[in-house]
């Protein structure tokens, strides 16, 4: 043990995941967050208003949250989770035409985002020297120049902590307020601005809803000029997470008709015979998402003892690529590496740890803002040779329609099981290229690029 107490602000699966990382470190540990969380079954709460959306968990973030809680896989399985092989149970129409279906011997699990937390929430409560307080919130920091002493709750009490993580979320803003009260310099932010917006609905499952029995369909846009993406998964209670949008202002309705028509405008029509054939079981939700932020703490000069930021607090990714829980989780593992070789909340632990979260970050960020930046209307600091990097990744996309080496290779870094450079192999890039020679798809998307010029 490393230190008495220590708080973490926000209770999704960052703060979660990191809660339980420094069970290991600190006598006690305290969870606070504003929000109500179920007790007796999972369900969707106030404090994640996306929460009923589909959400991806990534085979890398599935791997950390079992290396903080020892058989979670297995018990969200049996809780009703879909196990899948991301080669060939995903139907994935990218770039133009379908990737082809191979086993890849890679296990992924889907299930809903309330399942997941509830599930974890379970497994954190189970410390013995973990305590967790919902509907309380916190109104700010306690603490002198340089060092965070503890947080201060609306109801005017203080809490008195070793290290304080805020999970609180994205935007920043408060955050940054908090630490101004201190003389703790704000970090710089990154905005790229993608105005993506999102429809959601539940279905009943029934074989044959998708073909071939697949168990997950993702629907990416050929950009520049389409924008619609799309995702149906399989989740437990025998129920489609169908969720359908796309970048600037491209979005889906929310009344019934208006949501098929819009389906029937995706690129394959799997997800529209959905709708058509399954049984709703909810309501329409929608859901805006203006830019995607982060924010660098790795560059200040100056940083707080006592005090890290983590998840979305840090970095609020495009939902629409499914990185958030798994980037949080990683960042979770770093923060508890970072206190194993400094032994104290100190401002040089503080900093060990944002440069390793960086690191974490640094792939699905460009990913990400990669993709978005395949639209002109994109606006915000665009990563060096991003232009370059996604002329490449268009081949390699079309080559995964013929190729099933390509296909497991941009697999494996998609779920940030290997980094970007694996797509640079000699080997994998002479491939990719003679590949791509031979998807169906190649003529249509190199002339919708040559009309985009």
């Amino acid at each position: 043990m490393i230190g008495s107490h220590a708080i973490v602000v926000g209770g999704s699966i960052g703060g979660m995941a990191a809660a339980t990382a420094l069970a290991r470190r600190f006598e006690r540990v305290t969870v606070v967050d504003r929000d109500s969380f179920p007790t007796e079954h999972a369900r969707d709460r106030r404090g994640v208003p996306h929460g009923m959306h589909a959400h991806a968990l990534l085979i890398s973030g599935r791997l950390a949250l079992e290396e903080l809680y020892p058989g979670l896989t297995d018990e969200l399985i049996a809780g009703g989770a879909v196990p899948f092989d991301p080669g060939a149970d995903l139907l994935f129409h990218q770039m133009g035409g379908l990737r082809v279906r191979f086993r890849s011997g890679m296990l992924g699990i889907s299930q809903t985002r309330a399942f997941l937390e509830f599930t974890v929430r379970k497994r954190v409560l189970g410390l013995a020297n973990v305590t967790v307080h919902d509907q309380r919130a916190v109104s700010g920091l306690t603490g002198v120049s340089g060092r965070v002493t503890g947080v201060e709750l609306d109801d005017g009490r203080t809490l008195a902590a070793d290290l304080v993580v805020d999970a609180t979320g994205r935007g920043g803003g408060r955050s940054d307020r908090w630490l101004e009260k201190l003389e703790c310099p704000a970090p710089e932010n990154a905005v790229v601005r993608i105005d993506v917006g999102y429809t959601s609905r539940i279905y009943s499952r029934q074989p044959g809803d998708l073909p071939d029995g697949t168990l997950l369909a993702l629907m990416a846009a050929v950009p520049p000029h389409h924008k619609r993406a799309a995702a149906a998964f399989a989740v437990e209670g025998d129920r489609w997470v169908v969720t359908i949008g796309g970048w600037h202002k491209e979005h889906a309705p929310a009344d019934p008709a208006g949501f098929l028509d819009f389906a029937e405008g995706l690129p394959s029509p799997a997800i529209a015979h959905l709708i058509k054939k399954a049984e709703p079981l909810s309501d329409l939700e929608t859901r805006q998402f203006p830019a995607a932020r982060r924010r660098f703490f790795e560059r200040l000069d100056r940083l707080p003892a006592g005090y890290v930021a983590l998840g979305d607090t840090v970095c609020s990714f495009n939902p629409l690529y499914g990185q958030g829980m798994t980037a949080a989780t990683l960042e979770a593992l770093a923060l508890g590496r970072s206190l194993d070789r400094f032994g104290t909340a100190s401002a040089e632990m503080a900093r060990h740890y944002y440069r390793a979260a960086a690191e974490v970050l640094e792939t699905p960020w460009r990913m990400a803002t990669g993709g978005d930046f395949a639209y002109p209307e994109t606006t915000g600091p665009k990563p060096f040779g991003t232009d370059l990097i996604n002329r490449y990744a268009r081949e390699a996309m079309l080559a995964s329609h013929v190729s099933p080496e390509v296909h497991k290779v941009l697999l494996e870094m998609q779920h940030l099981l290997c980094p970007p450079s694996a797509l640079l192999r000699p080997a994998t890039v002479l491939r990719s290229l003679v590949a791509a020679r031979r998807s169906p798809a190649r003529a249509e998307v190199i002339a919708q690029s040559a009309r985009a010029r």
